[in-house]
């Protein structure tokens, strides 16, 4: 794993001094390459997300929790991290209004998706107290 930082780092850096160099001639090939840049860097982390995917689940197997709840929170995650890569490419691009929509959008999604986990855990402290 410490080779795969090191990986990063160098594309990023790579790419970071490219990016400078072409913006000052080509301004919309410096960003479609900072935008290339961030999505190879996402697909180099399939494998490792992959990974913790598989060893959450195997872990809420053994603990026996419902799927739906695990399922849920990995959306969850996942809308999370993909609102934020969407927001930080929009901002690289000067666009700072949309960027904030992204995030306002991601949000509320994830409250909506976690509405029933909530309702779960309200219903089940509720039991708890004695009437």
């Amino acid at each position: 794993m410490a080779i795969e930082i090191l990986k990063i780092v160098g594309i990023s850096l790579i790419a970071t001094f490219l990016a400078l160099v072409i913006k000052e001639q080509k301004p919309n090939f410096a960003f479609l390459l900072v935008v290339f840049v961030g999505c190879s860097i996402f697909l180099m982390l399939l494998d490792q997300i992959s990974q913790i995917i598989n060893m959450i689940e195997r872990i809420a197997v053994k603990a026996n929790v419902n799927m739906v709840y695990l399922e849920t929170i990995l959306k969850i995650i996942g809308i999370a991290y993909i609102a934020e890569f969407a927001s930080q490419i929009t901002k690289d691009a000067g666009q700072g209004a949309i960027a904030s929509k992204i995030e306002l959008g991601g949000k509320i999604l994830i409250l909506a998706m976690a509405i029933p986990i909530l309702t779960v855990i309200i219903e089940t402290i509720i039991k708890l107290i004695p009437s």
